[in-house]
């Protein structure tokens, strides 16, 4: 489920599946290690109940488009 921080300047965070994670993954030729890190203690992974190892998408607007970006979740 989305997270909406309710916020107009925090974009929507959300869990991906392990199963789109390993797709995402092997379409961008990428190990997990490679993603950026999000701490476990982050607000938006504390409000998603994300775990260490799990990828959180967090969909950011520009003008014309949402854009996804990825983060792995590491412990603090």
């Amino acid at each position: 489920m989305p997270s909406k921080s309710g916020h107009e300047l925090v974009p929507v965070h959300e869990l991906v599946s392990d199963k789109e994670t390993k797709e995402l993954l092997k379409t961008m030729n990428l190990d997990i290690t490679n993603l950026p890190r999000i701490f476990s203690t982050d607000p938006q992974a504390v409000k998603l109940g994300a775990r260490p190892g799990q990828v959180i998408r967090i969909l950011r607007r520009f003008e014309n488009a949402t854009l996804p970006y990825y983060r792995v979740v590491v412990e603090d």
